[in-house]
């Protein structure tokens, strides 16, 4: 069993349901996926700056500083009306993040959400495994629709939402973006 350092913490994650779980993924390799924790800090850091500039463009549409006030609203979660979680693998004997999916409350049933895999574990079904439990979460939670705005050249995030379900519209405010949909 995991164990947390924060008491209120873990109460918060009990509601989430399970602490964690094993993923397989599209090519028979394994993922560990869980809620994030504020012990996750640095490694959040870490994997964006391991991510490619046009991942993280895709994410923050356009250039981002990765920095501690990034990185205090990214690990700001509680679990209801924002949540995350993690995927972690070990990679030369360290615990890596290789993901991760968010949502943040717009208002109590519409939530945006956010998805984003490391570039060498891209197209193996890490999205949707990240998104589904984040779909499972939301619905708990009360939210009755999550929506993200992607850029139109992002192909990763359009075969996964298609995947999941989710509507697509060209954003009427920018043809470069695309405002995807999900009934939960």
């Amino acid at each position: 069993m995991i164990t947390h350092s924060n008491p209120a913490e873990l109460a918060a994650l009990a509601a989430v349901g399970a602490d964690h779980w094993i993923e397989t993924l599209d090519d028979g390799s394994h993922v560990l996926i869980r809620p994030l924790r504020s012990e996750d800090r640095e490694r959040e850091r870490l994997f964006l700056e391991r991510l490619s500039p046009m991942t993280r463009k895709f994410r923050f549409h356009g250039e981002v500083k990765i920095d501690d006030k990034l990185l205090d609203r990214l690990m700001d979660v509680d679990y209801q009306r924002t949540m995350a979680f993690i995927a972690l693998t070990h990679v030369d004997g360290e615990l890596r993040e290789v993901g991760i999916s968010r949502y943040a409350a717009v208002d109590g049933q519409l939530c945006e959400c956010a998805v984003t895999i490391a570039d060498e574990w891209k197209q193996m079904g890490l999205d949707v495994a990240l998104m589904r439990h984040l779909i499972d979460v939301a619905k708990r939670n009360g939210f009755r629709q999550m929506y993200s705005i992607d850029s139109s050249m992002d192909r990763d995030i359009r075969d996964m939402s298609r995947e999941l379900g989710f509507h697509a519209q060209l954003d009427p405010d920018d043809a470069c973006q695309v405002i995807r949909r999900l009934a939960l």
